[in-house]
């Protein structure tokens, strides 16, 4: 059973103005892998990346497929999550982000640049999130998209760092 939020949270969200402080951050799209360890296992590893997307440090985007998706993985039975264990992960991420769509003005020139495809289909709407939302950095631990950021195709878009690289960087 999902719980529904990703489009009753998100789009109370998607509204949101994006004042100069939020434009002037460094824009950042995680992907599911990396929002369950933390907001799920709260891996201590990445407390410091945790803590720079929810003091506004760095900007977290997202799109609605991409909030589907980590709502959906909520719900696996491996987690073992109750309900309101999954509401809080989701709603409180979901605070933290920006939607694409409000981002698009500011990248707007970014939105028609061609992307290569991900080894894993599924894996591609962040691609696409990243470019969509003029973001800087796409943070993931998901092995096809780490191949990608070893080829210089996204050298001039963003650039595709694990969250270890991430914090190491910045």
């Amino acid at each position: 059973m999902t719980l529904g939020l990703s489009g009753q949270i998100a789009a109370s969200f998607a509204d949101q103005p994006i004042d100069s402080t939020t434009r002037k951050s460094l824009r950042v799209v995680l992907d599911t892998n990396v929002l369950v360890s933390l907001y799920v296992f709260a891996d201590s590893r990445f407390t410091a990346l945790r803590e720079r997307i929810e003091n506004g440090q760095w900007c977290a985007v997202s799109s609605d497929s991409c909030l589907a998706e980590f709502e959906r993985v909520l719900a696996y039975p491996q987690f073992g999550l109750a309900c309101a264990e999954r509401h809080a992960a989701y709603t409180h991420y979901a605070r933290c982000v920006t939607l694409a769509p409000t981002l698009l003005a500011v990248g707007a020139a970014a939105s028609t640049s061609a992307l290569p495809q991900c080894q894993d289909p599924d894996d591609q709407k962040f691609l696409e999130a990243a470019r969509d939302s003029s973001a800087d950095w796409l943070v993931t631990s998901d092995k096809a998209l780490l191949v990608l950021a070893r080829r210089d195709r996204l050298r001039n878009l963003f650039r595709i760092l694990t969250p270890e690289a991430a914090l190491a960087t910045f």
